[in-house]
């Protein structure tokens, strides 16, 4: 299957929660789905990147395959006020329909938007996500290098808080907490 790779309209929006419901299933998906909104809607999670994969050649209203959103995060360093502080993004949602699931969709929105992030000077993305799958796309667990999450992540999930260096040279050299938008800010979102 051929596919596409695409910013998101503000018109998209019903579909994009449409399909994550579907994927997350559930309680879950309805969770997920209004976060998503919420994010969507934040002026604090600005500048985000919210992409989706259609096939090659989707109709107009055709739903989509899959769907990321990466949005900005800040990093409390409690550094001097003159070093610089990294420009960081955290990844959460990222969501593929289920029937097309383990045919690399998601992989490759993580990629096009790891790319997209770079070249717009982002230096971290975080992520809060099953460690077996992130890690194959670039992540290494976040905590061990000083990086915290927002809250409080439970030491048997401690390797599901990943981070991904865009720029080399900082992992291990820039340590502190991670501050996400508003409507991410809430314990409930930081379970895995």
């Amino acid at each position: 299957m051929q596919i596409q790779i695409r910013q998101t309209t503000n018109a998209e929006t019903p579909a994009i929660c449409d399909l994550i419901e579907a994927a997350f299933g559930d309680e879950q998906g309805l969770e997920v789905a209004q976060l998503t909104r919420d994010l969507l809607a934040d002026p604090s999670a600005q500048p985000l990147l919210s992409l989706v994969a259609t096939a090659q050649r989707t109709e107009i209203g055709d739903p989509p395959l899959g769907h990321i959103l990466f949005t900005h995060a800040k990093i409390h360093t409690g550094s001097a006020p003159s070093d610089p502080i990294p420009s960081a993004a955290i990844l959460a949602p990222l969501a593929v329909r289920s029937d097309v699931q383990s045919q690399g969709i998601g992989g490759r929105l993580i990629a096009d938007g790891l790319a997209r992030l770079t070249a717009a000077g982002v230096d971290l993305v975080f992520v809060l996500g099953h460690p077996g799958y992130y890690s194959r796309h670039g992540f290494v667990p976040a905590g061990n290098l000083g990086l915290d999450a927002p809250y409080p992540i439970p030491p048997e999930h401690a390797d599901a808080w990943m981070v991904q260096a865009l720029r080399q040279g900082l992992l291990g050299r820039v340590q502190g907490q991670v501050a996400c938008a508003e409507a991410l800010d809430d314990p409930r979102h930081w379970r895995e």
